[in-house]
């Protein structure tokens, strides 16, 4: 057997990140840079409002406060949107304003609308705060200046971070492109049309669970159903497959000595590697190239094909796209139940579910059911705890946590 590191790093080597490409903004959220962003403009670009009130020469509101109101005539107003009085603000005026509006010549400060009262007809007004010069100013670069640095390579476009590259017109930037992956599974036994089971016959349950594990990964999936036990056809699927994506997921048929189409056709056309990794579940695995297009082919029982997705596939597809966090996020958890195991020369990999509790710390409980084939009992798992070689982790130890997006 092979173990689990071993195993990754095979992997990840034939797995390079992806050529750049440059892309718009509205291709870009989930998408990893390739090249750093800088600011072209100031943000803001210039000093604006950052309250609704009235723009003032602070030293005017001096002595002003409750009971001591400082009236001053109103000279004009401004919203957002609106270019400034182009005749600078006079001391004894005011000039009503809006949040986001530019600052107009001669003010230096803004007084809060809540702390006014217009008088005279509205010609007038009372202000009952004294403020500081720059008191509710947003001054012209305060967010971001021109030549800045904002995002490095390896930075994931977030829906703040498109935000933000959308203030300083960046409307393209140079990033990985997402990974173009065909998924399938292979088999006659399975039944995808909600039909009567025959003897011998499964309902077909990884495709339709891989499909969106890929699609949370940010993939573009093309998925190829379910491909009957036809060497021929299987066969044509899969160069399909290759020629137009950038990896291959496949469900079934990788288990040692057993005689399959998938072994048969990969084994052909295909440069495989067929694993015995020393984990469990999810001991048999295969990767190769199919004309230089990965090949991760997973095993078909469901809770392995999920565990060998996410020790194997999900971080070389994340590679492949850039990212520099290759595995889930790992914390150091607490059990709260005996986590059972022997020594057998494997890493177990235990689907766990766990929830953050008042000191602070993730606690966690094994799912109910451990079997390769009761995806049921791990459906809810939202963490995989990391055992290695030895003897059970007793209630109160500690345990390596992967934590997964459920």
């Amino acid at each position: 057997m092979i173990d689990l590191a071993e195993a990754q790093r095979v992997v990840l080597e034939s797995c390079p990140p992806a050529a750049p490409v440059t892309v718009g903004l509205d291709d870009a959220c989930g998408l990893v840079l390739a090249a750093d962003v800088v600011a072209a403009e100031d943000v803001p670009p210039f000093a604006n409002s950052a309250v609704d009130g009235y723009a003032v020469v602070a030293g005017d509101t001096a002595g002003a406060g409750p009971g001591a109101a400082v009236e001053l005539a109103v000279a004009g107003e401004v919203a957002a949107g609106q270019a400034p009085p182009d005749e600078p603000l006079t001391a004894g005026s005011a000039i009503r304003i809006m949040t986001g509006a530019p600052i107009p010549p001669g003010a230096d400060a803004v007084v809060m609308v809540e702390d006014s009262e217009r008088v005279d007809g509205g010609a007038r007004v009372k202000l009952s705060a004294s403020v500081q010069a720059g008191s509710g100013v947003r001054s012209a670069a305060s967010d971001v200046a021109a030549g800045t640095v904002l995002f490095h390579v390896g930075t994931v476009v977030t829906p703040a971070v498109l935000g933000v590259l959308a203030s300083v017109n960046a409307r393209r930037v140079e990033a990985y492109p997402a990974a173009r992956v065909a998924v399938l599974s292979t088999g006659d036994e399975l039944v995808t049309d909600g039909s009567p089971l025959a003897p011998g016959q499964i309902r077909e349950s990884n495709l339709t669970m891989l499909v969106p594990m890929l699609q949370a990964a940010r993939c573009q999936v093309t998925s190829y159903g379910v491909v009957p036990d036809d060497e021929a056809r299987l066969e044509a699927v899969l160069c399909e497959a290759a020629a137009g994506h950038d990896a291959i997921v496949t469900s079934g048929g990788v288990s040692m000595g057993d005689y399959d189409v998938v072994k048969a056709v990969l084994g052909r056309i295909a440069e495989m590697t067929w694993m015995q990794v020393a984990i469990k579940p999810a001991k048999p695995f295969a990767f190769g190239l199919l004309d230089g297009t990965p090949v991760f082919g997973l095993p078909g029982n469901p809770v392995s094909s999920l565990v060998s997705f996410e020790m194997f596939a999900r971080p070389a597809l994340r590679r492949m796209m850039g990212h520099r966090r290759l595995a889930r996020p790992s914390v150091v958890a607490v059990c709260d139940a005996e986590l059972s195991r022997r020594p057998d020369g494997k890493t177990h990999l235990v689907r766990v579910i766990g929830e953050w509790a008042d000191d602070g710390r993730f606690h966690v409980v094994p799912v109910s059911a451990q079997g390769s084939h009761q995806l049921a009992a791990t459906a809810l798992a939202n963490g995989i705890a990391v055992l290695s070689d030895g003897d059970s982790v007793p209630a109160g130890g500690e345990i390596a946590v992967l934590l997964l997006d459920r």
